[in-house]
């Protein structure tokens, strides 16, 4: 089976998992299909699905990944201290683990084609992310309730599936809805040494951070990067053998700008 084989194979295959989109036009296009998919792959519930619609979307996608190009470790250039800036689709990386910056629902994105870093990393690892983190979150349920929402900065560990990095780690970050006080950078804080934490008791020596908080979240930017840089810097500083590469990775120019001013000028 090709490529165009198996995207027409999982469409249709999703839209009769679906009561709502059974009937669905489908466009002719390759990249109307993809986006179809990928709309119906962000809006489905957490639930089985059948074997072989699971085989060949991991061959779908596993190809798609290969296209956009797989980043090494050793394709990155070190600034300082084990120490990276990346700029780039997340997805791409072949690290121990990369963070995905979840809502406390921790079950991924919702929205059709959302751009947000969340709704990429469900699709590209393919349903079975959504599938753990449910599952996942229903045990916490059990044992703290049936409301319970994942708390600001308390990183819950996943496989990555068909991404290139061996797992995620999703953290909530702070929501800014007014002014920045000390209690939402210390969370803020609090969410990248929490994550190097669970690095360390998991022997995940490489991770890659997306820029927690900074966007529907509104944490600054600018201030974002100074904390982040700093808290990094002394967390490795505390356990100097346990991160073989920390990589800040950005998506924005504005976000790299800002990194290389704390990490190549050295300001802090």
């Amino acid at each position: 089976m090709n490529q165009n084989e198996r995207l027409d194979f999982l469409i249709d295959a999703f839209k009769e998992d679906s009561i709502e989109y059974k009937n669905l036009k489908v466009p002719d296009d390759m990249e109307g299909k993809q986006r179809i998919l990928r709309s119906l792959m962000n809006i489905r519930m957490p639930r089985q699905m059948k074997n072989e619609v699971l085989q060949i979307q991991d061959d779908y996608l596993k190809e798609r990944i290969d296209e956009n190009g797989i980043v090494k470790l050793s394709d990155i250039p070190v600034i300082e201290n084990n120490i990276s800036i990346w700029q780039g689709d997340i997805t791409r990386l072949k690290v121990d683990a990369i963070v995905n910056a979840a809502n406390s629902k921790m079950l991924g994105c919702f929205i059709p084609m959302h751009s947000c870093i969340d709704n990429c990393i469900h699709t590209f690892a393919g349903i079975q992310l959504r599938n753990e983190c449910n599952k996942k979150m229903n045990m916490q349920k059990i044992r703290y309730g049936k409301e319970y929402e994942q708390p600001t900065a308390v990183p819950m560990l996943t496989d990555a599936y068909n991404l290139p990095s061996k797992k995620i780690i999703h953290i909530v970050g702070p929501i800014v809805q007014g002014a920045l006080t000390r209690k939402l950078e210390e969370e803020l804080e609090n969410c990248y040494k929490n994550t190097l934490d669970i690095c360390m008791k998991n022997n995940l020596r490489s991770v890659a951070f997306c820029c927690i908080s900074t966007g529907v979240f509104n944490f600054p930017n600018k201030r974002a990067a100074k904390i982040v840089v700093k808290t990094v810097r002394d967390w490795l500083k505390l356990f100097p053998n346990a991160m073989d590469r920390v990589i800040f990775n950005v998506f924005k120019d504005e976000d790299r700008e800002y990194y290389e001013r704390e990490l190549i000028n050295h300001s802090s």
